[in-house]
């Protein structure tokens, strides 16, 4: 799923609780958070721009309540 500069990242939220998405680098150091706080159910989209990030793979993190998911982007400028 390579992007450039920017992709759209589209989650599910089961049930009302809070919510946590973050952009890492294969380092393990977050580059980015794009949501933090408390979503109600519901399907969500949340854009991601990196223009200011060097070409590679990234990883983001979504976390919902006790639901935690992992997946990998590619950044190719």
């Amino acid at each position: 799923n390579p992007f450039n500069p920017s992709t759209k990242i589209q989650y599910t939220v089961p049930n009302s609780s809070h919510v946590t998405l973050k952009v890492y680098d294969l380092l393990g150091r977050e580059v980015s958070t794009l949501v933090n706080g408390e979503q109600a159910a519901g399907s969500y989209e949340v854009a991601f721009r990196a223009n200011d990030l060097a070409n590679g793979t990234y990883f983001y993190k979504l976390q919902a309540g006790s639901f935690t998911s992992v997946k990998k982007m590619m950044l190719l400028k």
